[in-house]
């Protein structure tokens, strides 16, 4: 019986390993000296870029994901199981694949691209272009968080509010969506750190402006591996630190409640 719990051990400390090793080799091997110089000089553009595109992309993706995720949680019809699948393909699928079905499709090649031109409103290589792209691949993370959210409140609660003559509205935002909040902030870190991270289908149909992803690329094709790592670590200080805290305070707050 030991041996076997040792060997559990080992293999997840194994694991853990393999997953921590990549971070502590950039860690080791970066140019510290010159960081901030990076941080200000090639990076700080395509930074703000990221933030800018990734703040209007989580803010589509919580007005439109929010009663999508509640429809696929309550609704009974049939077309709603349909719609869990189609969430799915951006999971599933590729970036660079998306990248290049974005381009057909909102590109200059495709009916909505077209559109789009006679308002000359371009969707590729520009800022919308990496908005959309950005939505196509983080709004599927926060949908199916919406969705195991409000799975999770007790029916009971919101019939109990009907009963008090509340209407559905009222019941929603003061009931539900309260009690929804801490599996909707998981979907949103997660979201946002699949946002700001997007490379792929961004590549394809935005190469520039260049966010921190694409800077990423060509920082390593153009000055090489250690502008690349420095312009890699200031993603992951963006990116991480959210979905982190969130994560903590979920487990602090699970602490609380169960003592």
């Amino acid at each position: 019986m030991k041996l076997l719990k040792y060997s559990v051990i080992l293999t997840a400390l194994l694991c853990t390993s393999f997953l921590l090793l990549p971070l502590l080799a950039l860690l080791f091997h970066i140019s510290w000296s010159s960081l901030l110089q990076t941080w200000s000089g090639p990076g700080n553009q395509p930074f703000v870029t990221s933030l800018e595109t990734t703040f209007i992309t989580m803010a589509v993706v919580i007005v439109f994901g929010t009663p999508l995720g509640w429809l696929l949680a309550r609704g009974r019809h049939r077309i709603w199981r349909l719609v869990e699948y189609v969430l799915l393909i951006p999971l599933l699928m590729p970036p660079l694949v998306i990248g290049l079905l974005l381009i057909y499709a909102y590109g200059p090649y495709g009916f909505i691209g077209e559109a789009l031109g006679h308002w000359h409103i371009s969707a590729s290589n520009t800022i919308l272009a990496v908005i959309i792209a950005q939505i196509y691949e983080s709004i599927p993370y926060y949908v199916f968080s919406a969705q195991g959210a409000f799975s999770q409140v007790d029916r009971g609660f919101e019939l109990t509010s009907y009963s008090l003559g509340r209407p559905p509205a009222s019941t929603f935002y003061n009931i539900t969506l309260p009690l929804a909040l801490p599996g909707l902030g998981v979907g949103f870190t997660m979201a946002f750190a699949r946002a700001i991270g997007a490379y792929g289908a961004v590549m394809v149909v935005a190469y520039n402006p260049h966010t921190l992803p694409v800077s990423i690329w060509v920082a390593l094709e153009e000055q090489g591996l250690p502008t690349a790592l420095q312009l890699a670590l200031l993603l992951l200080v963006t990116a991480l630190p959210l979905p982190l805290a969130m994560i903590l305070w979920r487990r602090v707050r699970h602490a609380g409640t169960a003592a």
